[in-house]
């Protein structure tokens, strides 16, 4: 009883100073590499929409030129990644170290991701609709903005969904190689000094962002289905 209220007590010390902070830090890396991810894979897929061959306007080098890259950065395990391009990280940002340089490799790690899964949900999208637009008049860009995305959206937000919560994963490895958060607190202050009420803390944490992710990705999920009439 003495030894858990001590680590009780000295989990509330840590609270404002150290894991508040950390979450803050963990929350910061995951929205800015995400946005930045989600917005070069919509334009990465748009060119694989286009040059597919089965696009819009087929091309199949620049197809296959593209998935080759894509490809090889999704087959780069990002503690390596983070590791492999610190230079890079030092010339965008400034430092190699901390939650700024992070963001590069895990925008780096996202965007291939993301691309693939826009890819597969438009994919999915009955070609006869493209065909009707075509037949009246439409412009490729009216098709895949107005036609392929909005019909792919709710396949698109639960494809961003599963990406989030993995690369909620991928801040914490991050945090073990110097970018802070909330796996540089397990890392420091849980396994190396072997304080499992801090560990079991920061799961916690991650545990409960996780269940929110997943929870808002279904609400939008079920809004979009609602909005075009699958569900009731």
């Amino acid at each position: 009883m003495i030894h858990l209220d001590f680590t009780t007590t000295r989990l509330f010390e840590y609270m404002p100073k150290i894991i508040l902070p950390a979450v803050g830090a963990t929350v910061r890396m995951l929205f800015f590499s995400m946005t930045l991810g989600l917005i070069i894979g919509i334009l990465v897929s748009i060119v694989f929409v286009l040059t597919s061959p089965h696009g819009l306007k087929p091309n199949h080098k620049v197809y296959n030129a593209l998935g080759f890259i894509v490809n090889m950065l999704r087959a780069f395990p990002v503690i390596i990644l983070i590791v492999a391009i610190s230079p890079l990280s030092r010339a965008i940002v400034g430092t190699s170290i901390g939650e700024k340089a992070a963001i590069v490799p895990l925008t780096l790690a996202a965007f291939p991701v993301i691309a693939r899964y826009i890819e597969a949900s438009i994919l999915e999208i009955d070609q006869n609709l493209i065909l009707a637009a075509r037949s009246f008049g439409a412009s490729d860009r009216q098709i895949i903005f107005r036609i392929l995305f909005p019909e792919a959206m709710p396949s698109i937000v639960s494809g961003l969904t599963t990406t989030t919560i993995l690369f909620l994963g991928a801040t914490t490895l991050a945090g073990a190689v110097g970018a802070g958060g909330l796996g540089a607190v397990a890392l420091t202050y849980g396994y190396q000094r072997f304080d499992d009420v801090m560990m079991y803390a920061v799961v916690l944490i991650l545990f409960v962002m996780v269940l929110i992710i997943q929870g808002v990705g279904e609400f939008i999920y079920r809004k979009l289905k609602i909005k075009t009439g699958v569900l009731k």
